[in-house]
């Protein structure tokens, strides 16, 4: 049984990254991440990308980030929900042309959501394709 090293650790248990996933964010070959978890120094600047990347609390830039985190390139809210950029765009956008004032709205668009939601891959792919024309 192979010892396990401090960086093999950090990645894999404080980070829960992969050797791919390591090697694809810090872009660097599978084999230097190999030699990482064998002992060789991580790069200062690929270390801060790795807990930047993995679930990172918001807490200490200001209390009203309290309880809000970072995990595998989302935000998460304090309960739970994940924001992707595409989702704080469209919320902010509804916001913009005022539809938080407006029931009928709102409640329509929470219908097409979760319908779109549901949709299979390729045919999202083809919404998109079709609202990117429009």
């Amino acid at each position: 049984m192979k010892k396990l090293t401090s960086n093999a650790y950090f990645r894999i248990y404080t980070c829960n990254l992969s050797v791919k996933n390591t090697a694809e964010l810090c872009f660097k070959s599978v084999n230097t991440v190999a030699g990482w978890d064998r002992g060789r120094d991580i790069p200062p600047v690929c270390r801060r990308l790795m807990k930047l990347y993995s679930n990172r609390n918001l807490d200490p830039i200001s209390e009203d980030w309290r309880g809000w985190r970072i995990a595998k390139g989302e935000l998460v809210t304090p309960n739970g929900w994940t924001l992707t950029p595409s989702k704080i765009v469209l919320g902010n956008a509804l916001i913009e042309i005022g539809a938080e004032n407006d029931r009928k709205h709102q409640s329509e668009i929470l219908k097409i959501a979760r319908l779109l939601k549901n949709l299979p891959t390729s045919k999202k792919n083809k919404l998109n394709v079709y609202i990117s024309r429009q």
